[in-house]
């Protein structure tokens, strides 16, 4: 076989993969959702003014509610959790391409082939204690990140070391990434959403219900595209007496032939008008009162007729659309006042954890909240209304109270989600009957994340680790995806970029890695262990390296950040 068949064969296989992938990923989420439940969350609130429509249509058959996590003791949370477990795992085995197979001969140190696909799962067995670490190939060698499981109690640069599991420690498997968002996105989904109608000064950053119609032509009339001289029939022209026309004034009389007429920009043009002659194209004998064109005069030139843009009952933005700015202005130019939009999110961030201070330098194994501070305006910018974050501590009664009394539709934690003697979540999660979905994913940082819902179609929990960047890798992984999804907003794009040299991923799973766009391909950074943010301050988003790894030049998934194109100072010492 010649080198070139065997890309073509290579190539052939990578797609293959892709296919088998997506399909499982699809059936993964679906036994999960069957499971919980498609029942509306409490908090959601109904249609609000006239002509507010539901977004999206209720379940066509009653379905049972969530069953509840099963008592730590047990070894399945619930039944949906397993159901969820073992449906992902099939993903995972989809996802991984041949090189992860234990019998393709890859090592933990080899990159990966161009075939294989992101979103391997990690084996059942334990992960290592010492996980390679994911450096820029560029760069010195950054401090050693410190192992994912102690990333569920450090919301800074360090944490005291925690037992590796304990009496409480119930997890079934991780699940594959690419499922793991997936599942997360569909379950936001899932839920219908009332819509409401709101003015278009509050409408900012909301998500349309409804389709924006064009309710009139525009422009609604014929217009002047520039100050100067509408003119009717061949030249030269005798100037007509007056003022002219101005915008929003002026006789609206017919033109007659052989005339011309002072008009200013969006003034309406009168009947019979061929042509509009810019100013400074014209030339006018104020003794004959004549008017000689500078240059050729082409019929309808600088002329915006009626409809140009639109005609009355086009669709101008589908159902979906995020109103920005532009949206508004469009909307009120075709007569709207209102728009029928999705309410937006409401989020609690509860933030756990006895050592962490709001103010002041560390001290005696204090350390400061990275998370409190960051997250919610994170979730601000994807289109979540947030409340104020609670610092709960580590007390396992206060989160419980938390979690029964919100009525947000998604609660973000942070800690406390592995297994050490003041990690609660779990526990609590398993005294209220939530339905745990996801318990860890093949993801690092971040692995031991979470994904759970609460009884009787309460709202969705996202348990984040506690370490900056796991929880940055939470966050992107499951909750930006389920508020996508409870918004109403379409899917992301997906793309992907090469990297310039080789990168190193971890053995078994998907690697989450901050970088920077430069020309044509991205460039991973400096530090980027589980406990640091100075690596994704910096960044444009983060590249999705798959299990063992990647060649130089080859292409990887790449998540932005929501404020990338603002950022183009990210420059210099970081690469």
């Amino acid at each position: 076989m010649t080198a070139h068949e065997r890309e073509a064969a290579s190539a052939d296989g990578g797609r293959s993969t892709e296919e088998e992938r997506a399909a499982e990923e699809e059936r993964a989420v679906d036994q999960a959702l069957a499971l919980v439940g498609h029942q509306p969350r409490a908090g959601h609130r109904p249609p609000e003014g006239p002509g507010a429509t539901p977004s999206k249509p209720p379940p066509s058959s009653p379905v049972s509610p969530p069953s509840a996590v099963s008592p730590p003791s047990s070894s399945p949370s619930s039944a949906a959790a397993a159901a969820a477990a073992a449906a992902a795992a099939a993903a995972a085995s989809a996802s991984a391409g041949p090189e992860s197979r234990p019998d393709s001969g890859l090592t933990p140190s080899s990159p990966a082939r161009s075939a294989q696909t992101p979103g391997a799962a990690m084996p059942s067995s334990p992960a290592p204690s010492s996980p390679a670490p994911v450096v820029s190939p560029l760069a010195a060698p950054a401090p050693a990140p410190a192992v994912d499981s102690a990333s569920s109690r450090s919301h800074g640069a360090s944490s005291a070391d925690r037992p590796a599991s304990s009496p409480h420690a119930h997890r079934t498997g991780s699940t594959a990434w690419h499922a793991a968002r997936a599942l997360a996105e569909s379950l936001g989904r899932a839920a219908p959403l009332a819509a409401h109608r709101l003015p278009l000064g509050r409408a900012l950053g909301h998500v349309l219900a409804e389709a924006v119609v064009a309710l009139t032509d525009l422009p609604s009339f014929d217009t002047s595209a520039m100050d100067g001289w509408a003119v009717a029939g061949p030249g030269p022209w005798t100037v007509k007496e007056g003022e002219g026309l101005l915008a929003g004034r002026g006789s609206t009389e017919p033109l007659p032939d052989g005339q011309a007429l002072r008009i200013a920009t969006g003034a309406r043009l009168p009947a019979d008008a061929t042509a509009v002659i810019r100013s400074e194209h014209a030339h006018c004998d104020e003794a004959k009162r004549l008017l000689y064109a500078g240059r050729e005069v082409v019929q309808g030139q600088d002329i915006r007729p009626r409809g140009q843009e639109c005609r009355s009952g086009d669709e101008l933005l589908p159902a979906g659309t995020v109103v920005t700015p532009p949206v508004l202005g469009l909307a009120a130019a075709a007569g709207y006042d209102a728009l029928v939009a999705v309410p937006r999110p409401r989020v609690d961030v509860f933030v756990l954890g006895d050592e962490l201070l709001t103010a002041g330098l560390p001290y005696d194994g204090l350390i400061r909240d990275a998370l409190g501070p960051m997250l919610a305006p994170w979730l601000r910018a994807l289109g979540a209304e947030v409340a104020e974050p609670r610092r709960l501590g580590d007390e396992a009664g206060a989160l419980r109270q938390a979690l029964v009394s919100s009525d947000a539709d998604l609660i973000l934690t942070t800690g406390g989600t592995a297994a050490g003697p003041v990690d609660h979540v779990h526990p609590v999660l398993a005294e209220i009957g939530a339905d745990l979905l996801v318990d860890g994913v093949a993801v690092r940082p971040g692995h031991p994340m979470l994904l759970a819902r609460l009884a009787e179609g309460g709202p969705c929990l996202v348990g984040l680790p506690g370490n900056p960047l796991a929880a940055v890798s939470g966050l992107l992984t499951l909750a930006e995806p389920l508020l996508r999804g409870i918004a109403g907003r379409p899917a992301q794009d997906r793309y992907r970029a090469p990297v310039p040299q080789e990168v190193h991923g971890h053995p078994h799973d998907t690697r989450l890695i901050p970088v920077v766009h430069r020309e044509d391909s991205v460039v991973p950074l400096h530090y980027n262990g589980p406990a640091m943010l100075r690596g994704i301050a910096a960044a444009d988003g983060l590249a999705v390296v798959p299990p063992g790894g990647v060649r130089s030049g080859t292409e990887v998934e790449i998540l932005d950040l929501p404020w990338a194109s603002a950022s183009p100072w990210t420059e210099g010492c970081f690469t």
